[in-house]
């Protein structure tokens, strides 16, 4: 497949154009009007520092169905401690700074380079993405971020301070969209640790199918923010 070039034309080409290994195009800005268009046609963008903007829809799709949710022994017994406790949108920018970190201190280097932080801020100012927020005595100590339109909730990035932190983070979200009959959680790309948490792959013309009418429910509004109620079980 081509690689295509997006101009300053509010568009993309269609999904299932992406190449092999999941990339679409390049180029284009981010502009929240644009990253909502990308993630409501099953697109993110992913790039490094030094590279132009690189948008993506890879093919299976990772996604967790809230129902699906899988919470080992031993995240049980932590839970029941009741150590933690969970908030949202209450940090939002300490949150998506300490996803960045990790990477920026390890060998990998970091997807979430300064533009895409700013974009991803503006998009919570706009009131599309959330923070969900482990606290262990009022410290911030692990938790994600993502994208909420219609009934899907597109995840982005995890970070763990502590054991299970990003984990206890995930429960609570995925017990909260369940409540609520959320279609998906869309996790992007495969990994083992959140297959062992209940993920599955899907083919990309599934989760296609499944976003396009998820992202038009207009049954489920305002269910995140400072003012939801989220139990870890």
């Amino acid at each position: 497949m081509p690689l295509f070039r997006l101009s300053k034309r509010l568009d993309f080409p269609p999904a299932w154009l992406a190449r092999s290994d999941g990339l679409l195009c390049l180029g284009g800005d981010l502009s929240f009007k644009r990253l909502l268009l990308a993630y409501k046609s099953g697109i993110f963008p992913w790039f490094s520092k030094d590279e132009p903007i690189l948008w993506w829809s890879p093919d299976p799709r990772l996604v967790l169905f809230p129902e699906n949710i899988n919470i080992s022994k031993s995240l049980k017994k932590k839970i029941k401690k009741k150590m933690f406790s969970i908030r949202v949108d209450t940090c939002f920018e300490q949150t998506i700074l300490s996803c960045a970190q990790p990477r920026k201190n390890g060998h990998e280097g970091t997807w979430l380079v300064d533009e895409m932080i700013e974009a991803y801020i503006e998009l919570h100012r706009q009131g599309f993405a959330h923070s969900i927020e482990t606290f262990r005595d009022d410290k911030l100590v692990g938790g994600l971020y993502g994208i909420c339109l219609g009934g899907s909730f597109f995840g982005e990035s995890m970070f763990s301070f502590e054991s299970d932190a990003s984990k206890i983070a995930l429960v609570a979200l995925a017990n909260h969209l369940k409540r609520h009959s959320f279609d998906l959680i869309d996790c992007q790309v495969t990994t083992n640790h959140l297959l062992s948490m209940g993920a599955c792959e899907i083919s990309r013309n599934s989760f296609l199918d499944i976003i396009d009418q998820s992202v038009k429910r207009e049954d489920i509004k305002n269910i995140l923010g400072p003012d939801s109620h989220l139990t870890i079980i």
